[in-house]
């Protein structure tokens, strides 16, 4: 509805792509995620096995991480860079900012991405005497 109700503001020098991609986000950026409120009170009552296969899920999910770990705009940058393709130079138009900004926001976001993966390895991995221990 909104791209129809802007689509007199559309300016054929970019990217039609470029352009609906910038009305979704901030159109999801209105939006409060009310799914998340309700896995967080199902895991919170219950401390069984399902809980706890649901929050390892979680942790090892990459863009669940992501969205955690990275601010809204890295997070779109890494998004539309990563899962939808786009190029540097669009993804830059499409947030409104340079290229060298959107060139280390996504290298600054797989940093912090690779840091808390590589983290929760570690955190998962029993330390040496617990796997002397059991085997």
């Amino acid at each position: 509805m909104s791209a129809y109700r802007y689509l007199h503001s559309y300016n054929p020098r970019w990217r039609f792509s470029t352009w609906l991609y910038r009305i979704a986000l901030r159109n999801a950026a209105n939006v409060t995620p009310s799914t998340s409120a309700e896995l967080d009170e199902l895991s919170s009552d219950e401390d069984g096995p399902l809980s706890q296969c649901i929050a390892a899920s979680d942790r090892n999910n990459l863009w669940l991480a992501a969205r955690r770990l990275l601010s809204n705009e890295v997070y779109s940058a890494m998004w539309l860079r990563y899962v939808e393709d786009m190029s540097v130079n669009d993804i830059s138009a499409l947030l409104e900012r340079t290229a060298s900004w959107t060139k280390v926001n996504l290298l600054r976001g797989r940093k912090a991405l690779d840091a808390e993966l590589n983290r929760e390895l570690t955190d998962d991995k029993p330390n040496e005497q617990e796997s002397e221990a059991y085997g």
